[in-house]
């Protein structure tokens, strides 16, 4: 992790109530009013009343629309001629797509690898060939820094994703829609945080307009950046960073973002991974909602936190663009957290019936081998696999290593936080 720069003043007067409500104004006919729905499943399990705000269900599938139209909007004729430039991990790119194409105005928009399939379609088509992708960099950060240096190139605008008052005041107009829509302000309202430019314009808000309601911010454990930011006294990089949550694994946040939420003392909170992808396996099991990872983070935190009986709860459901393809690592990722799939190493010896044995000694009655890999060594004696079981339930896994430590065959467990396991099974 890297340490923060020498401090510096940052205004903090840049964005205001005034300026989201005025911003609302511009969104008229863009940006659509997104619904605000009970969520009884997650009301049962907390006792509390709480409500989904569906930003998922935005003409780009999110709130980024929000913030890009308010900024390109208000660009100068000689700006629009020039043309906009940005950085993404999908739904940025896409609000800037759409403002673009209602707009006429070209744009370049870089998307790192990680970008899903689906969002890089997208963003083309929403465009209406007002757009040019990048693809540039592994993380948002790496095409960020491309996007930058192309905008010092060409005179291009660029359109921060969250770190202008432009983008943060137009990403604000959620909270300004929830209190309309609910005729009062909310207990708590729990935000998804990237690189912070929603909840700075939610806290901005609500500070002036209801400053008795609780802002939470939700973040992916494996990209805490703002809560390094403020344990650190300003923005600090990141090393390291799990990518899994594409539209909040952001390596920095910005010095504005940082300080409006350092100003009002943003609570933070994180979200393991794989919470995430039993939250998004739930909202689509039994809420019918495709969320994409950071979509689901607010309503993740559920899993580790309980608001008070009675409450009324506010969780921001961000983004629906997932890419259908990652089904397979979200219940991968899902069944590893929640303690039902395991990995083993397991020393067959090559001879008749050693799997039979394993088969019949070794498993439970409702355990399932849901990955196996067998290669034949040159040792003659023994041959090793891998192999992944997956349970009926957690609570089944003491009674399979006790069996396992009583079979005959050399079985050696893979810790899920190993080197080997990432290597072998995650990567």
């Amino acid at each position: 992790m890297t340490k923060p720069p020498a401090t510096f003043q940052i205004d903090l007067n840049l964005v205001s109530a005034k300026d989201i409500e005025e911003a609302a104004g511009r969104l008229k006919g863009v940006a659509i009013e997104t619904p605000l729905h009970v969520s009884n499943r997650l009301s049962e399990l907390t006792g509390a009343h709480v409500w989904l705000k569906r930003e998922d269900l935005q003409p780009v599938r999110s709130y980024k629309v929000r913030g890009a139209y308010n900024l390109i909007a208000q660009l100068s004729p000689e700006e629009r001629s020039a043309g906009v430039v940005c950085a993404s991990a999908g739904n940025h790119g896409q609000g800037v797509a759409l403002a673009c194409a209602r707009l006429g105005v070209k744009a370049s928009v870089f998307v790192p690898t990680t970008t899903p399939r689906q969002k890089r379609d997208r963003i083309v088509a929403i465009g209406c060939g007002q757009v040019e992708l990048v693809v540039a960099g592994e993380t948002y950060d790496d095409s960020h820094h491309r996007a930058v240096e192309a905008s010092a190139q060409t005179g291009m605008v660029m359109v921060p994703a969250f770190e202008d008052p432009r983008t943060i005041a137009g990403q604000g107009t959620v909270a300004r829609e929830i209190v309309a829509q609910m005729g009062q302000a909310p207990d708590v309202v729990l935000v998804p945080v990237g690189g912070g430019g929603m909840v700075a314009g939610i806290l901005t808000w609500l500070a002036e307009r209801s400053p008795a309601t609780r802002v939470i911010g939700i973040e992916p454990a494996g990209a805490p950046c703002m809560r390094a930011a403020i344990d650190g006294g300003g923005p600090v990089r990141l090393d390291d960073i799990d990518r899994f949550v594409d539209g909040a694994a952001v390596r920095k946040v910005g010095p504005l973002t940082h300080a409006i939420a350092a100003k009002h003392n943003l609570e933070l909170m994180t979200v393991p991974e794989g919470a995430v992808c039993s939250e998004m396996l739930e909202l689509y099991q039994v809420d019918g909602i495709i969320a994409e990872p950071a979509g689901a983070l607010a309503t993740a935190v559920f899993g580790q936190w309980r608001p008070e009986p009675g409450q009324t709860v506010v969780a921001i459901l961000s983004g629906g663009n997932n890419d259908v393809s990652r089904y397979a690592e979200i219940i991968e990722r899902a069944l590893i957290y929640e303690g039902r799939k395991h990995y083993f190493l397991v020393n067959f010896p090559q001879e008749p019936g050693a799997l039979r044995r394993f088969l019949d000694d070794v498993l439970g009655p409702d355990d399932d081998i849901a990955y196996f890999e067998y290669v034949k060594r040159s040792n003659r004696e023994h041959g090793p696999a891998l192999v992944g079981i997956e349970l009926g339930s957690r609570d089944d896994l003491p009674a399979l290593v006790g069996r396992m430590r009583q079979s005959s065959i050399d079985i050696e467990p893979i810790d899920p936080e190993s080197p080997m396991f990432k290597f072998l099974v995650s990567g």
